[in-house]
């Protein structure tokens, strides 16, 4: 009698259903064959376990995923429909991205890619807006741009508002809390949401434009619906939440609670690179397609150019799942990270104008402050939009020229 049953889950010239969830997976074996290694991925991800069993249920073999296409180090596994509870991000990661993370018999695991059946996407929302919010927020033929308010922790509630209304009076369109300010002793969530209303009254009223916040709710499910029902409250047009850190299912409470109240979900990805940095955990690729399949509206994916780790080739993946056409709407990429006015038009060839872009550090550090470095970086788009080098076009527009003064075209690390 046979111990274990692991290559009964792999049929390797397998054809999926229509409606298969299909995942691609790259692994590294540890003392066992390619092929026991993905049976062990497509078994320990559905219905086995290490050994054979002595009774079990008919409807098993319905049950059981299958490994099939292994090319090397690469291997797609099929997951009947059946196993999956609908509208349940959770319970999809405990299956596809749960136990097979720990088992002895991988030296590493990644998570490459999946692909959703239109079954099971239409039983999630999706964003409410998505790329919509360029139209909620008035803007055409260029990026809805942003800042953190830098350094992105330390300011009160009043000085970040302050910081805030010379970034809106620069050009900017919204003015960005950063991870981990949610609510301190020094700038609590409260005063930081009325002091911002008040800023972004008079900016609206002295430029005549829309203006608005990604103002940071992240916390307890129960107080970040609390916080949702204050932005609101105030006219604000945003919710942010640290989406990774939340988890799916308060994502997708906050969905519906946000949803509710008219409020576009900005995803910051913090901790996203303590699991898709390298070859063991998953790609920024699958969180972007999960994260738009249960509503967030917009979600950083990089920058090629800035601080942060990631090819051209991951982040054109990262927006093109995004972006892709399925049963939901387009959601918005949001680029940021060591981006100034110099690197403008960079992010702008790669990406398009379709994005959000976030350009903190370097506003704040221009020579001249915060309101010249915004008109700066709306003045390296504006160049980039009208097709000429940033500096032919900073010899008539001063705040270009000393922004290209002191960065230049650095590229930060």
């Amino acid at each position: 009698m046979s111990v274990d049953w692991y290559t009964d889950f792999v049929k390797n010239n397998y054809r999926p259903k229509a409606t298969d969830i299909v995942v691609e997976f790259h692994f590294q074996p540890a003392g066992v064959s390619t092929r026991e290694a993905a049976g062990r991925i497509a078994s320990e991800s559905s219905a086995g376990t290490w050994t054979t069993l002595t009774n079990m249920p008919k409807r098993v073999k319905s049950t059981m995923a299958t490994a099939f296409n292994i090319k090397k180090n690469y291997c797609k596994v099929a997951y009947p429909i059946g196993l999956w509870e609908k509208g349940n991000a959770p319970q999809l990661l405990s299956g596809i991205a749960g136990n097979i993370f720990g088992m002895k018999a991988l030296k590493t695991l990644r998570l490459v890619d999946v692909h959703l059946p239109k079954v099971y996407l239409r039983s999630y929302k999706g964003p409410k807006y998505g790329v919509g919010v360029l139209k909620r927020m008035k803007v055409r033929g260029r990026p809805l741009t942003g800042a953190v308010s830098k350094p992105k922790i330390g300011w009160s509630a009043a000085e970040h508002a302050k910081i805030g209304f010379e970034t809106w009076m620069g050009g900017f369109d919204l003015v960005k809390d950063d991870e981990n300010l949610t609510s301190t002793s020094f700038n609590r969530f409260e005063d930081r949401v009325r002091f911002l209303t008040k800023m972004r009254d008079k900016a609206e009223k002295v430029t005549g434009d829309k203006k608005s916040a990604l103002i940071n709710i992240t916390g307890p499910t129960h107080l970040m619906e609390k916080r949702a029902r204050m932005l609101h409250n105030y006219g604000w047009e945003y919710a942010m939440i640290d989406v990774v850190t939340c988890g799916t299912a308060a994502v997708q409470t906050m969905r519906n609670v946000c949803g509710d109240y008219n409020l576009a979900i900005h995803a910051h990805r913090a901790m996203h690179a303590s699991f898709d940095r390298g070859n063991h955990g998953m790609t920024m690729k699958f969180l972007a397609k999960l994260m738009r399949m249960i509503g967030v509206d917009q979600i950083h994916i990089g920058t090629v150019v800035g601080k942060l780790v990631g090819t051209k080739e991951e982040i054109l993946q990262n927006k093109e799942a995004l972006m892709e056409k399925t049963v939901h709407k387009q959601a918005l990429p949001v680029s940021s990270g060591g981006i100034h006015p110099g690197l403008v038009p960079d992010v702008l060839k790669i990406l398009g104008n379709d994005i959000c872009l976030l350009v903190s550090g370097g506003i704040h550090g221009h020579p001249k402050g915060t309101r010249a470095g915004a008109t700066a970086s709306m003045q390296a788009i504006e160049a980039h939009n009208k097709r000429v080098s940033l500096e032919e076009y900073s010899k008539n527009h001063k705040e270009l020229a000393q922004a290209l003064k002191k960065w230049g075209h650095l590229k930060p690390k």
